[in-house]
């Protein structure tokens, strides 16, 4: 009896939050302002600000990926992973990998942090997985280069359980040897 009137009040108490979040209130309106005369007329503030404004330099993409996506298949439990991805520079000037950073605790991304890519030269970022949680992963390493410039990597596949102990003695095969 007690656990049906806990479960009664509890349920009370829930519902009244809600029905306290759904009221809603509505704003005042905005007073509106009175028409101005146009203090820009006879001039063209366009013209002269675009003088003065750059366009923003859009940065040349210049890191190609050989593969973007690799697929570990079915990996066993508790046995480490790694995969070698290779970057190339397609641009005209040389650059460096700024930073590597895995999605997650369990990937390990390593890069030569002081390799300047020449242009046309590639670079490897080895990226590894401990493969500790069972089922499917889907991991993303993202690459910062160029000094602001990204893309992003992904490793995918499945963990499964490893047995806990080895196969039994075939008794069948140790017959057919002798």
């Amino acid at each position: 009896m007690k656990k049906i009137i806990t479960l009664t009040i509890a349920l009370a108490m829930v519902v009244s939050s809600f029905a306290q979040l759904s009221k809603t209130t509505v704003a005042p309106a905005m007073p509106t302002m009175p028409a101005v005369a146009d203090m820009h007329a006879g001039h063209n503030h366009a013209s002269e600000n675009a003088a003065m404004t750059k366009p923003a330099a859009i940065l040349e993409d210049v890191l190609a990926l050989k593969e973007a996506l690799y697929n570990f298949g079915k990996i066993p439990q508790g046995k480490p992973v790694t995969h070698v991805f290779t970057v190339t520079n397609t641009g005209k000037t040389g650059f460096k990998l700024d930073n590597v950073q895995a999605s997650c605790g369990c990937t390990t991304p390593q890069w030569n942090k002081d390799e300047i890519v020449a242009p046309g030269k590639s670079a490897e970022i080895t990226v590894g997985y401990n493969a500790a949680a069972t089922g499917n992963f889907n991991k993303s390493i993202t690459i910062s280069y160029n000094g602001g410039q990204s893309k992003v990597l992904n490793i995918i596949g499945e963990v499964w359980t490893t047995p806990a102990a080895s196969a039994p003695v075939n008794e069948v095969a140790n017959e057919l040897k002798n």
